[in-house]
């Protein structure tokens, strides 16, 4: 069935011309659609055609947080300002023109227009979105309660992005400092020790295994460096395969948990975004079952998906959410007593944005302190490379001074 976008220009009842597009099999179904929102027809004019049964999600480029948080406080203005929604897209589309949201607003507005509640519009876009979002909108939908969902929604994708902006200013430094040190070693035990091994065995200079040993390297390095190059890589790109699977994220998320002051910050970052995804969700009119698997899903944690996972189980069986929190070893008592007052006293989202609030503020606090806890450590590796280097080119130097002499 090819269905056709109508380009509509109409009147509402107060008297203002209004333009949009509609999606219809026919001229005369593109004109009761358009009568369905409200307004009186002037003219219809076709525009495109397509052969599937609705509008193909569009190709778009990487979207960034912020953009879509932006996107998020900008739709919510236009609700609370009764804006009809395709024509706040549309507005909000204006300014995206050029940008990786432009296409996507552009999209959603038409299949609004075309009668799909805002929901199914986004889900076209599940991945830019995410089900977290697309579900928490459409329960606010239902329960017509868009605009508050909108405002949550804004501020957990803002309060995410400013952790995630925090922890990785935090790690920018120590990272930096790890490569550049790993070039230097690259670059000396490559080329410095295997030219002073040369001019020292030319001398007749006895080389120390230690020496002998750094010299085979450095000179494997020089003739097979491509092969080390290509570990690398086949490191660097088995590593992310390895993260791309839930089980290999699980390895990595249980070595990194064995860090103690690294398990204390995944842990907090973990721990704020199921609280805010949980109390969204419900706030958004989600039940708890749905809002629980929602939460657990978004908090990027396996430790704490599969904790979740045995408490949804438990509360599907009729398990209260008081009972089955002692089972969630990842919870801190915190968390635990503030999630089952939430409960008691039929206040969970307020309580969940209290625990959120608690653990972003430690986890700002733990990730500028990280450099502190860093520094002593990549004092000892330097301290390590440089004494290494040194002793592979002095104790030699030493014996060819005494042969000399």
């Amino acid at each position: 069935m090819n269905i056709t976008a109508f380009e509509y220009r109409a009147i509402d009842p107060a008297g203002t011309s209004r333009r949009g597009v509609v999606q219809a099999i026919s001229d005369a179904e593109a004109f009761r659609k358009v009568n369905a929102l409200g307004l009186t027809p002037v003219s219809l004019r076709p525009t495109a055609r397509s052969t599937d049964s609705a509008p193909k999600p569009a190709r778009v480029g990487r979207v960034r947080s912020r953009d879509l948080a932006h996107f998020t406080y900008q739709l919510g203005v236009l609700v609370s300002s009764r804006i009809p929604l395709s024509e706040g897209l549309r507005s909000i589309a204006e300014q995206e023109k050029g940008l990786p949201l432009f296409p996507i607003v552009t999209d959603i507005a038409q299949r609004i227009e075309s009668g799909q509640p805002i929901a199914d519009a986004m889900a076209a876009h599940q991945r830019i979105f995410g089900d977290v979002y697309i579900n928490t909108i459409r329960a606010a939908e239902r329960s017509g309660n868009l605009q508050k969902a909108l405002e949550h929604l804004s501020e957990v994708l803002e309060r995410t992005q400013e952790s995630i902006r925090q922890v990785r200013g935090a790690l920018t430094y120590p990272v930096c400092v790890v490569t550049v040190l790993g070039l230097a070693v690259f670059f000396l035990v490559g080329f410095v020790i295997p030219k002073f091994a040369t001019m020292f065995e030319q001398r007749n200079v006895p080389l120390p295994a230690f020496t002998r040993a750094l010299m085979a390297f450095g000179l494997s390095v020089q003739s097979f460096w491509y092969l080390y190059l290509l570990a690398v890589v086949a490191t660097g790109f088995g590593f992310f395969r390895l993260r791309s699977t839930r089980s290999g994220l699980a390895v990595i998320d249980s070595i990194l948990h064995r860090i103690p002051y690294f398990r204390q910050l995944l842990m907090g970052l973990a721990i704020s975004r199921f609280s805010r995804v949980l109390g969204l969700s419900i706030s958004s009119g989600l039940g708890l079952l749905e809002s629980l698997e929602l939460a657990g899903s978004a908090c990027g944690r396996p430790r704490l998906m599969q904790d979740v996972d045995r408490m949804t189980a438990q509360v599907r069986s009729g398990g209260r959410l008081c009972e089955v929190l002692a089972d969630c070893s990842y919870f801190s008592p915190f968390t635990r007593r503030m999630l089952t007052a939430g409960e008691e006293s039929a206040e969970l989202p307020r309580m969940c944005g209290i625990i959120a609030r608690h653990y972003e503020q430690e986890c700002s606090h733990l990730a500028k302190n990280v450099s502190t806890i860093i520094e002593p450590v990549l004092i000892v590796m330097i301290a390590g490379v440089v004494l290494t280097v040194a002793l592979a080119i002095f104790l030699p130097m030493w014996d060819m001074i005494k042969i000399v002499g």
